[in-house]
């Protein structure tokens, strides 16, 4: 069923409405979900979802009852300057002016080669994520899940660390953003979260909690680099921790014992996994379609993501995309054997440790997650 077909709008819904929507999609869910392997039993649930394309996968995300595309959005931008030339302003990709035409082009360019690929799921982690996003998205809002974080006024910052803080920072940017409502709300927290005063992390949990009893966002979750404090939240909070939004790249391997995924497998935790391609050091080129090994790099790109989906508690990786050739590069990946060959498997393993010795300083915390 296309967007235009969907019955339901949540754009003309009202909030009891929304409320009683998810409701009934997580209970529908509910009868045959148990472990998190059993994702692709439900094909008629499945179908159901935003903008289905039977040609890509979709899975549940956790327990929340809502159906996502196996491989999803990021909502970094880190080399769109490849694309649309003096867009940053700065020294990095949060400089980009938002308002440049050929910025909104590309941005929303790539979401309609999203939507028609069956992708239905954007992350977005910044004030200009999320109004970058609700603006690509405009008239056509229930085409896609929007993930909602709004880091500036967040945990990171000391003076919205409360309830009522952080609902403050939901209601200023769906207003902002002109967003009725979100569908994930998951609050970004410090890389290291366990810096957190667990008083601190209490008023957050009051904060996902109320916000979802009062229909602003349909589900709640977190993101962290911090995987001890991670699984003690999902042990903790189990009522409330629906989604984490954490790092899983190429080179990451599932611990045999004590593993994050323990928990999230056990109370049935959707996750989103970033940095897919470990801060694009996996690649030679820079992401331009004139790129020498543009590729090479997209070859690569497939092995990475065929690696990761082979994980099976990684609800979807969320790589950044620039352009539409790489949305239908990720695509591509799915209808790949998930299974390495021998000769793929030591060309990924090469490419990643050309990775690790190349990440910038500042992303040298991406080696710890080498085991979950």
């Amino acid at each position: 069923m296309s967007s235009s077909q969907q019955p339901n709008k949540p754009e003309n819904l009202s909030r009891r409405e929304f409320m009683q929507d998810g409701a009934t999609a997580a209970a529908g869910l509910a009868v045959g979900l148990g472990a998190m392997g059993s994702r692709r039993t439900n094909a008629a649930e499945a179908a159901k979802t935003r903008s289905y394309n039977p040609d890509m996968e979709y899975r549940p995300l956790g327990k929340t009852g809502l159906w996502v595309s196996a491989i999803c959005m990021g909502g970094h931008w880190k080399r769109v300057d490849k694309m649309v030339p003096s867009v940053f302003k700065g020294n990095d990709w949060l400089s980009a002016d938002i308002n440049n035409e050929g910025f909104k082009k590309n941005r929303r360019e790539v979401v309609t080669h999203c939507i028609e690929s069956g992708i239905n799921y954007i992350d977005a982690c910044t004030k200009e994520e999320v109004l970058t996003y609700a603006e690509a998205l405009r008239g056509r809002r229930d085409s896609m899940f929007l993930g909602f974080s709004w880091y500036q006024k967040e945990m990171r910052d000391r003076d919205h660390r409360t309830a009522e803080a952080l609902l403050e920072t939901l209601e200023e940017g769906m207003k902002e953003a002109k967003l009725e409502y979100v569908d994930l709300w998951r609050i970004t927290m410090y890389e290291q979260s366990g810096l957190h005063k667990e008083s601190e992390v209490e008023e957050m949990m009051k904060a996902l909690e109320k916000a979802r009893q009062q229909g602003k966002c349909r589900c709640a979750g977190l993101s962290s680099h911090d995987r001890l404090h991670i699984k003690s939240m999902i042990e903790k909070y189990p009522g409330i921790v629906q989604v984490v939004v954490t790092p899983y790249t190429a080179k990451s391997k599932v611990r045999p014992q004590d593993s994050l995924f323990d928990a999230v497998k056990q109370h049935g935790v959707g996750v989103f996994g970033i940095k897919p391609f470990s801060e694009n050091a996996l690649f030679k080129g820079d992401g331009s379609l004139e790129s020498p090994t543009a590729e090479e790099d997209s070859r690569i790109a497939r092995l990475a993501i065929r690696y990761i989906l082979a994980t099976n508690v990684i609800t979807a990786p969320i790589p950044g995309l620039i352009n539409t050739q790489q949305v239908d590069n990720v695509v591509k990946a799915l209808k790949e054997s998930r299974e390495l060959s021998l000769a793929e498997a030591q060309e990924l393993e090469q490419a990643m440790d050309r990775a690790w010795a190349k990440l910038p300083a500042n992303y040298q915390w991406l080696k710890d997650w080498e085991y979950v």
